[in-house]
């Protein structure tokens, strides 16, 4: 059987904890496009209710939903055969049958027939007599036939129903209740055969004249049995109408009617089979007809419902409502409002000339970065939203900006001072010449809120080309101007409606005017629903049929669409006329004649009560007054009462009034005993009972009610309500709802009994008790019937794409959807609040003070807070108000229970975690069950505090509409619906990829159909928001995660698509190409998935909002937390970077060692980014996953070649940081290459070759820096990259580049104090050697004798400074020498090939400088300090460069080519073998200066001899060159670039594996508690230093020593973490613990340093910059000879 749960394995989630699942095939038919449809029931069940041996019923939650072959496949694929055909419904009743012989069911219709027969006979006999007993008998046989389902077909019969009705309307209650009998007999076999009877037998002409109170609710039971499980919709909560048992009945009229035509429109679709044997022209034809009549009586039923339920007057006192026409698939702007500037107020605002609108743009990202680029300051600005202490409409000056939050500091004109404010909050007016004078201030509040509604999507009309990716591709197809002057069907059909309820002659006036117009010899149903009525016309017609309807149904045509759309812009050119309903209302000559003869006594009582309650009401008002009067007159005039009555009828607003005025204090008492008066006598006449008595009778039990009711008034009351229940019992069935039972008892209490009639009156209504439940059940049935059935209808909608043509849909929808935007704030959502101690600061929670609070006393975990809630409150939103300062006594964690009882909130709702900077904390959400009791219990507090303060609580209760009821209803179906597709169009994608390339179609189609259903029929934005939200996460939502997800091969659907889109970008340049057609789909279908964009968790408004951010003052409230991006945004992000990671991997894997690898690859990141941009647009997300796409390709490289890409990187930044420097084009083209491969080098951030690629940095940095010098391009490059070096090496060799020149401007200073106090020396010895003079001879001579005597000891004295004074008395040109003080903890410098000795290897000139800065360092390290820090030691380096001068040529040359260069001015030729020896140099090194000074551009020449090994150096001679050398010779040694493969790579992999085998060997001994990562670090550093350590080999290799730093530990911990063999702990992630066993290498047990008991003291190295300076007296030389001037 098809019925069974056994289809419950597949289940779609519907929400939290709601999962639907295929049940049972219901029935087939053929769908619009030629294809069979199968309706399945879905069974909608809660988290629990599935478990296995649970019993389930079928049909107490459920949604059937139309499916087409291809969606069962893929959703329901247990109800296929084996054939892999959809199974059909089961066919029971064919099988029963066969079990009867066929000549026995002959006989036994014969029989019924016969009864059939004897029964009519017998009860035309017994008309007006007791009813005999073979009657009885004969109808109890026919009863027992009837149980009999084979026979169901003969009971069909017209004598059958004849039969019935005779009994229904019988007044004997037994005949009665045997036509009861027989009814339920009939409808137990199924829903069908029930609904055809009780259609078949409210269809009979005037058969509520023929049935009593009694006969109709045995029918309205009957119709509520088979109606009770159809449409389970729960309206808890909600307040439903009082109904009366005849408009009741009259809504179950027709309600049957509709689902029977519906049930016939499914059959008509059925499967072509021996029944169906029509042509198809028939059969569209009949179905055509079929759908007219649908729509007629389902505008029918729409119509009669929203009188019933008493919307249309709601709505008349509220007004209609409209929607603005934005994406409701696109969240809106938080913080956006709708409130204009106090500046309205003015007749006019300025407005900028040039610059654009928020309006214009799709996103507020957008046009915050268009303000930040535009703006200037100086401009005039204008605020757009309430910004703290800023308002809307505040117009500025833009000061500055800079990268804080907010960024935009503003002078404001309304406060005077300075305020900060976010770019999206600012428009631009600019400076004074641009800004317009005026403008209408009506018009800036139309762009205001446009500027604030619609900033999250333009019109759909326009798209900036900005923002290409903002909204789906394809907008709304233009209407066609034919089409424009015709109505639609659907807007035909809503007029056509009202065409069919004209009276005869108007309804053939009606067609003859149509006949005349459109030509049309025949108007039948056929052709009239397919008819193109022009809007001319149409406009005609809706203007002729106000005169010819009655009252309820103009008040339709009144609110109906087409009237509003087209009559009232035919109206507006008319001159004014009364109104159509004053028209309708005039009453005829006769009443208008009484009413002229009754103004002479209302002229002589102008201050009568009851005057004065009706003279607000107008001409309808004096309705009532006649009617007293006409009742007051001593012979009533029934024919007036009639007449006044039938007034009433149209316009019963003046009784509706008469009778609301019973709830009016007790001192009119006058006014009430007349209206009682008039009430009691209008009973008596049969017209008045069609009054709407239901919709006041609230009034009448509240004056029952009321304690200060006068006795007298209280009697004739009861008086006039047991007059109406007793004519119609109907009242009393209202009486018993509105609860008047309790009412009168308490009223008998108050007045001991003394009231007349009033225990008849309680026991009458006491009996209604159930048929009160009957009708409560019905009217909830009904609607929920009707809901169900507008569901159905808007999904066939979806389905078929064919327009929804049914007269007052959208009427139904916006009264179903009314309040939806309204928020309602229940003050008193609780009956009470308690509290676990101090119950007198209890009121403190509900006082909305945020300055008052209750505090607890108690343990800890002890508080609680418990809400008793008023009945059937659904909480929309529960919050609890903290506060910061309370330090301790600010909650930590809240539990939040729900219980039955005070003794029972044991179910626990919602736990919440409180932050220390939270100020509102929200506890519960959207409640879709009621909880009688809601506790509060506060488990911790913060900072492990006892008792706890709480400042506040609020409850927001639910809306007091049917919106939440039908919200349910609308996002479950189209959650289900779309769900469905979704999983058939996976299907489709999972067999054949290339379908994925007509997603985009389907998408779009779906959801501008979703677009144009919600403008065309949802009234607000958060319906239609609602509807968008559900359609893209059970639509797009289940897609993306399904074409995300990789196969079995790891290649996910869309990466396979983006893939292509990759592949073919080349012959995608061609616009005819199929490249590029291919590419235009891929990119139409990613502009669609993130069409929506992740929003933003709404900032929490306080009671007080206060600054924050960068204009607060000590505010430590905590800024909004931004929401994270919707799981469709993770899926594609994460979909982008697995292709961009596999596109990388590729690229690596092909071109690693190319010469070109650098540029190839900043080539192919660039493609990649435009790729990105093209196919998601600027979205930050996006090109995060593109570049840890790029991050996660390059650690999949082996160690080794992971290297020689950091190697190429750095040398290719060296080699465009050295091209720069050439200047003009050239020079330019090489920072446009530097800027592009810097912005691929900031993915090596976040990996482990980040460690690498500084290594190689920093070597090529160095030689750049002492080759060439510093530049402003160094500082750039690091400012860009810096992120990339985590041990921040390269920052610090700039850092000591600048302390380095610090210390030579100070070591200037001291040269010039020391040149000063010389000098003074020499002033003070002429001074003496002058006064010696004047002295004798002899005395001069001896003082002579002594001052040489004192000299000689001075000079004894002075030899230590002789070397550091030599350069004060140098004659020639002295050298300008600039010091570089160099750290070997940043820079790479192997001290042992590197040391210069100053006294062997330098000129005394240069010698001397030297000595003096050595002395002057050695003092600045002299001075105290608060920390002994070690001292540190000078070493002179031959790093450097030098600038020497050489005949008509400067020579740029390194320190050990300006050594060997000037040691030739003495020397006419020197040998290589004795530089080396004087030296101390190595080979290499020497050979590698020697080898640039004997080239063709050098001045020496290398003479080869035999006996001198590496021959001799001489000077060349330029004699035999036809012209002097002229110019600058650069000489320096180039660049020598490291190479990854050779042995400085292979060391920096052994000391990797080094790290590595002391970090696991670490975790292990620590087992799986772990170890924190910063006693990580310290502990490998430890070892490493004390521990077993690398060779010596490794460490002299390294550059550094046995130095290993924390950044080279980090660096091996993000390996290790990578690989998976460290893991962090989920709930502490600074814990590392060992995860799983690598194969690692092993460190070496040798000592870094034998021997020694510590680290070495740290080294400073030197190196020297030598600078000409000019001496006015040094002489010049003609001789070619070396002189060192820089």
């Amino acid at each position: 059987m098809v019925g069974e749960l056994r289809y419950r394995e597949f289940r779609l989630p519907l929400g939290p904890g709601l999962h639907a699942y295929p049940d049972e095939l219901i029935r087939q038919r053929v769908g619009h496009d030629g294809h069979p449809e199968y309706q399945i029931r879905w069974l909608i069940l809660r988290r629990g209710e599935d478990g296995e041996g649970g019993q389930v019923d079928c049909k107490a939650d459920h949604i059937l939903l139309w499916m087409s072959n291809d969606e069962i496949y893929a959703n329901c694929h247990k109800m296929l055969g084996e054939d892999g055909q959809v199974i059909g419904p089961s066919q029971e009743t064919a099988g029963e049958v066969g079990t009867l012989d066929k000549s026995v069911l002959g006989e036994m219709e014969t029989d019924v027939k016969s009864l059939i027969q004897r029964a009519l006979r017998q009860l035309e006999e017994c008309v007006g007599t007791v009813p005999p007993a073979p009657l009885l008998h004969t109808v109890h046989v026919l009863s027992a036939y009837a149980s009999i389902e084979p026979l169901v077909g003969v009971f069909k019969d017209p004598r059958v129903l004849d039969l019935l009705m005779h009994m229904l309307s019988s007044p004997d209650y037994q005949i009665r209740w045997s036509a009861g009998r027989m009814i339920q007999a009939l409808a137990s076999h199924d829903a069908g055969t029930r609904t055809q009877i009780l259609l078949s037998l409210s269809q009979q002409e005037a058969i509520e004249k023929h049935l009593d109170f009694d006969s109709r609710c045995a029918l309205l039971a009957l119709f509520a049995q088979a109606t009770l499980s159809e449409h389970p919709v729960s309206f808890e909560g909600i307040q439903l109408p009082q109904v009366p048992g005849r408009l009741l009945f009259s809504l179950v009229k027709h309600y049957l009617h509709v689902t029977s035509l519906l049930d016939q429109l499914n059959d008509s679709a059925a499967e072509p089979g021996g029944q169906n044997s029509s042509a198809p022209e028939e059969l569209s034809g009949e179905r055509g007809r079929l759908e007219l009549e649908f729509s007629m009586a389902m505008g029918t039923l729409i119509s009669e419902l929203v009188q019933v339920m008493r919307w249309d007057w709601a709505a008349s006192r509220q007004g209609p409502s409209a929607r603005s026409s934005s994406s409701i698939f696109q969240p809106p702007l938080a913080g956006a409002g709708l409130r204009l500037p106090p500046t309205q107020a003015q007749a006019s605002l300025r407005r900028s000339r040039r610059f654009r609108p928020r309006s214009e743009f799709a996103s507020s990202n957008a046009y915050a970065l268009y303000v930040r680029d535009t703006l200037q300051p100086g401009m005039r600005v204008r605020m757009l939203d309430d910004y703290e202490e800023i308002s809307a409409g505040d117009e500025g000056e833009f000061r500055q900006s800079n990268s804080g939050v907010p960024p935009v500091q503003v002078l404001w004109g309304s406060t005077g001072l300075t305020y900060w404010v976010h770019w999206h909050m600012l428009e631009i007016l600019g400076f004074e010449e641009d800004i317009e004078d005026m403008v209408e201030a009506d018009e800036y509040q139309g762009a205001v809120v446009s500027g604030t509604q619609g900033v999250a999507l333009p019109c759909w009309r326009w798209r900036p080309m900005t923002e290409l990716d903002a909204m789906p591709c394809v907008p709304p197809e233009d209407e066609d101007t034919e089409e424009n002057q015709h109505l639609s069907q659907a807007e035909w059909w809503e007029l056509l409606f009202f065409i069919r309820k004209l009276d005869r002659p108007a309804h053939q006036e009606v067609l003859q005017i149509l006949q005349e117009n459109l030509d049309r010899e025949i108007l039948d149903d056929e052709v009239l629903a397919e008819l193109a009525i022009p809007v001319e016309l149409a406009q005609d017609l809706l203007l002729a049929l106000p005169q010819r309807l009655d009252d309820s149904t103009l008040r339709d045509l009144l609110n109906c669409r087409v009237y509003r759309k087209h009559a009232l812009e035919a109206l507006a050119g008319q001159p004014t006329s009364p109104s159509l309903l004053e028209a309708q209302a005039q009453p005829q000559e006769s009443a208008d004649a009484a009413r002229v003869k009754a103004e002479e006594p209302l002229t002589q009582c102008p201050c009568s009560p009851l005057q004065h309650l009706v003279e607000g009401h107008g001409p309808a008002g004096k309705t009532v007054l006649d009617l007293e009067q006409a009742l007051s007159s001593e012979g009533t005039q029934e024919s007036e009462v009639k007449s006044l009555l039938l007034l009433l009828q149209r316009q019963p607003q003046p009784f509706l009034a008469l009778m609301r005025s019973l709830d009016t204090p007790a001192a009119s008492k006058a006014l009430h005993l007349a209206v009682l008066r008039i009430l009691t006598r209008l009973v008596d006449f049969p017209e008045a009972l069609l009054l709407p008595w239901h919709e006041a009778m609230d009034a009448c039990v509240a004056c029952l009610q009321s304690p200060d009711a006068d006795r007298e008034v209280l009697q004739e009351l009861i008086f006039f309500l047991h007059r109406l229940a007793s004519v119609s019992r109907d009242y009393a069935v209202v009486l018993n709802q509105l609860g008047a039972r309790d009412a009168i008892s308490r009223a008998l209490e108050r007045h001991l009994g003394k009231l007349d009639l009033a225990q008849e009156l309680r026991d009458m209504v006491f009996k209604c008790e159930k048929h009160a439940h009957l009708y409560q059940k019905l009217t909830t049935n009904i609607l929920g019937g009707c809901i169900q059935m507008v569901l159905g209808q808007i999904e066939d909608h979806r389905r078929t794409h064919r327009p929804i043509n049914i007269p007052f849909f959208d009427v139904f929808l916006r009264y179903l959807c009314q309040g939806s935007s309204v928020e309602v704030k229940e003050d008193k959502c609780w009956e009470k609040v308690e509290v676990s101690s101090n119950p007198h600061r209890a009121s403190k929670l509900t006082d909305r003070n945020p300055k008052t609070y209750w505090e607890s006393n108690g343990s800890t975990g002890s508080h609680y807070i418990t809400l008793h809630m008023q009945q059937g409150v659904l909480i929309r939103q529960l919050t609890l108000l903290v506060a910061s300062e309370d330090s301790s006594y600010m909650p930590a964690r809240v539990v939040v229970f729900g219980g039955d009882g005070t003794s029972s909130p044991n179910t626990e709702l919602n736990l919440v975690n409180v932050m220390p900077s939270a100020s509102r904390v929200i506890l519960l959400e959207n409640l879709n069950r009621f909880w009688p009791v809601i506790q509060i219990r506060i488990k911790r507090c913060q900072q492990g505090g006892i008792d706890t303060r709480i400042r506040g609580l609020e409850v927001l209760g639910p809306k007091p509409t049917f919106w939440p009821v039908f919200r349910e209803q609308l996002c479950r179906h189209t959650r289900l619906f779309y769900m469905v597709r979704a999983q058939a169009w996976s299907q489709d994608i999972v067999e054949d990829r290339r379908s994925l390339l007509h997603l985009s179609s389907r998408l779009n189609g779906a959801l501008c159909q979703e677009q144009n259903f919600a403008d065309r029929f949802l009234p607000d934005n958060e319906a239609a928001q609602a509807l968008g939200k559900t359609c893209w996460e059970a639509l797009v939502s289940p897609l993306v995660q399904n074409i995300t997800f990789p196969d079995e091969d790891g290649l996910s659907p869309l990466g396979w698509l983006l893939d292509q889109y990759l592949e073919c970008q080349e012959a995608a340049h061609n616009p005819r190409s199929r490249a590029a057609a291919f590419s235009s789909r891929v990119r139409r279908l990613t502009h669609l998935l993130v069409h929506v964009e992740p929003c933003e968790a709404p900032a929490v408004v306080g009671a007080t909002p206060q600054p924050k951010g960068r204009n607060r003052s000590h505010d430590s409230s905590s800024l909004a937390t931004q929401g994270l991006p919707s799981s469709i945004l993770k899926n594609l992000t994460r979909c982008w970077q697995a292709v961009v990671e596999e596109q990388v991997n590729t690229f690596l894997t092909s071109h690693w060692q190319d010469d070109d690898f650098v540029p190839r690859y900043c080539e192919h990141f660039n493609k990649l980014q435009k790729s990105s941009s093209e196919l998601f647009g600027p979205r930050a997300a996006f090109l995060l996953a593109l570049q840890n796409g790029c991050a996660g390709a390059l650690p999949k490289l082996p160690f080794l070649k992971a290297a020689h890409v950091s190697e190429q990187f750095a040398r290719h930044i060296d080699q465009r940081i050295q091209g720069s420097r050439i200047g003009g084009a050239q020079g330019m083209e090489m920072l446009e290459q530097l800027q592009r491969c810097l912005e691929t080098v900031l993915i090596f951030s976040s990996l482990e070759m980040a460690t690498t690629f500084e290594h190689y940095y920093q070597h090529y940095m160095a030689d750049r820096l002492l080759s060439l010098g510093s530049s402003w391009l160094e500082g750039a490059v690091l400012e860009q990259i810096g992120p990339c070096f985590p041990g921040r090496l390269p920052q610090q060799m700039l850092q000591s580049l600048r302390t380095s020149e610090e210390l030579q401007r100070q070591f200037h200073v001291y040269q010039l104090q020391r040149l000063d106090q010389e000098l003074l020396k020499l002033e003070d010895m002429e001074k003496e050697i002058q006064a010696g003079h004047e002295a004798s001879g002899k005395e001069h001579k001896r003082e002579c004798e002594e001052e040489a005597e004192e000299a000689g000891a001075a000079a004894a004295t002075d030899a230590a400074e002789e070397e550091e004074n030599e350069d004060l008395y140098y004659e020639g040109a002295m050298p300008e020498v600039s010091v570089l003080v160099l750290s070997p903890r940043c820079w790479p410098i192997a001290s042992i090939c590197h040391t210069l000795n100053p006294r062997t290897c330098l000129p005394s000139y240069l010698r001397g400088t030297l000595n003096q800065y050595s002395n002057f360092y050695e003092k600045s390290q002299s001075y105290p300090t608060i920390e002994q820090i070690p001292q540190k030691r000078l070493q002179w380096t031959w790093l450097g460069r030098a600038e020497l001068q050489f005949g008509d040529q400067t020579l740029h040359v390194s320190t050990v080519q300006m050594w060997l260069l000037l040691y030739l001015n003495d020397l006419k030729e020197v040998s290589i073998e004795s530089l080396l020896a004087l030296s101390g140099l190595s080979p290499e090194m020497l050979n590698q200066a020697v080898g640039l000074l004997t080239s063709s551009r050098g001045p020496l020449d290398l003479h080869e001899q035999k006996d001198v090994p590496g021959g001799v150096l001489k000077i060349r001679d330029d004699s035999k060159e036809p012209g002097p050398r002229r110019g600058s010779v650069w000489l320096i040694p180039p660049q020598t670039y490291l190479k990854a493969e050779g042995e400085d790579g292979r060391n920096l992999e052994k000391r990797r594996n080094l790290l590595n085998g002391l970090i696991v060997r670490i975790l292990k001994a620590h087992g799986d508690q772990g170890l924190h990562i910063d006693q990580l670090v310290c502990l490998v550093l430890e070892a490493w230093q004390k521990g077993p350590c690398p060779p010596r080999g490794l460490v002299s290799s390294l550059g550094r020593g046995s130095a290993c730093s924390s950044t080279d530990v980090l660096s091996s911990i993000l390996h290790l973490l990578g690989k998976g063999t460290v893991r962090r702990h989920d709930d502490r992630p600074q814990m590392l613990s060992y995860a799983v066993p690598v194969t690692v290498m092993e460190p070496h047990t040798k000592s870094l340093n034998p021997g020694s008991s510590g680290p070495d003291p740290p080294l400073t190295f030197h190196t020297l910059q030598i600078r000409s300076r000019g001496v006015p007296y040094a002489s010049c030389t003609v001789t070619q000879s070396f002189s060192t001037f820089r």
